[in-house]
């Protein structure tokens, strides 16, 4: 015997995707940037009285007034882009090192001290080769240890990599105190000499760090998709009871992949005191560490598609400060009007990856015994 009965079913249900098309992936983040600025504008105007519209324009001057903004919007972007590369392979292996700020400064330490004591005895090539090592070890070093202790004693890394930034930190403060008196930075290293800044490249000393970067988003990309040890990170993240059935050795996997990222957080170091401050402080890093876990995350690892989040999130920065300058608006005004657009980008990741379904009401048949 059978009966008709009614089931009530949840108005709303959210279900995994099981496969996202580019192009819906391209759709739904135009869409989450449309309703930010709608979101804003309608901000822009009740908070403000100004027209939404003439705020934008001033949002786009502030990075493609000039050719000189436009410049220093791509040595920006360099040298987030560069710690998000760093991160990649890491995060691809789900091992979230938080630590990048630290590993940064670091390596812009070691840098620094190499200019300083080494600058003026040796030839230049020489010298630019022995700050190169000494920063990249140097970040490598500052990676190993929590990475260490993830593979052998599986400890968290998470808070492992933070907790090293406030070391780094105090260690590059204790240097600089030292090496100038109570100074909270070096000054410009080498004022005379110039010893260990890089040469001027069509005009600029930081378009050597620009083509750098360029080449390392080509050479990482390939490294991931394309090399044995990308293919076993990628094992490693999935699973690491299949890495091993697969013959990996995971505990190498991870120290060594740590210590890729740290040599590269290094290398930023290097680039961001000998191509284009000539200089340490505790504010080298500058929050790019924590900044490029944003790029690394909504790329999926994609360093070219990290390129273009970096440029968004460059000229979400510079525009603020445009905005602020321009019409006399409180600083957080004008980060508020950014961190909508921001929000609204990283929400759009929920409804890349889920979709919601609206039921009714639905008429089952249930045999009833």
């Amino acid at each position: 015997m059978s009966k008709q009965m009614t089931v009530q079913e949840p108005f709303l249900r959210i279900a995994k995707r099981d496969a996202v098309r580019k192009r819906t992936k391209v759709l739904t983040v135009t869409a989450a940037i449309f309703a930010a600025l709608v979101v804003d504008a309608v901000f822009i105007f009740l908070v403000t009285g100004l027209n939404p519209l003439s705020v934008y324009g001033v949002m786009f001057k502030g990075t493609f007034g000039n050719g000189m903004r436009l410049s220093w919007a791509i040595r920006d972007l360099a040298s987030l882009l560069l710690v998000g590369i760093a991160l990649a392979p890491v995060f691809k292996m789900k091992f979230w090192n938080i630590g990048a700020e630290g590993q940064i400064l670091m390596g812009g330490l070691a840098t620094a001290l190499v200019m300083v004591y080494v600058g003026d005895k040796v030839p230049t090539a020489l010298l630019f080769l022995i700050m190169f090592l000494a920063s990249v070890l140097s970040g490598a070093l500052w990676a190993f240890l929590p990475g260490f202790f993830k593979a052998h004693w599986k400890t968290n890394e998470t808070l492992f990599t933070l907790m090293m930034n406030y070391v780094a930190t105090s260690i590059v403060a204790c240097a600089t105190n030292i090496l100038r008196g109570r100074a909270s930075s070096l000054g410009k290293l080498n004022m005379k000499t110039k010893a260990g800044w890089f040469p001027e490249f069509l005009g600029e000393r930081y378009n050597i760090n620009i083509l750098v970067v360029l080449v390392l988003t080509f050479a990482m990309f390939f490294y991931l998709r394309y090399t044995k040890q990308g293919y076993e990170i990628s094992v490693v993240g999935e699973s690491e009871n299949t890495a091993r059935y697969a013959g990996i050795n995971v505990k190498k996997v991870i120290i060594r992949t740590v210590m890729l990222s740290g040599a590269i957080c290094g290398l930023c170091g290097f680039l961001l005191v000998a191509g284009r401050d000539q200089t340490i402080s505790v504010a080298t890093g500058g929050g790019r560490g924590f900044t490029a876990i944003i790029v690394a995350w909504l790329a999926k690892f994609n360093t070219f598609v990290m390129a273009l989040i970096s440029f968004l999130l460059i000229f979400l920065e510079m525009g603020a400060g445009e905005i602020s300058s321009a019409f006399g608006l409180n600083d957080y005004v004008a980060d508020i009007i950014s961190g909508v657009i921001l929000f609204f980008i990283l929400g759009s990741e929920f409804f890349v990856n889920y979709k919601l379904i609206f039921r009714g009401r639905k008429a089952k048949e249930v045999q009833k015994k």
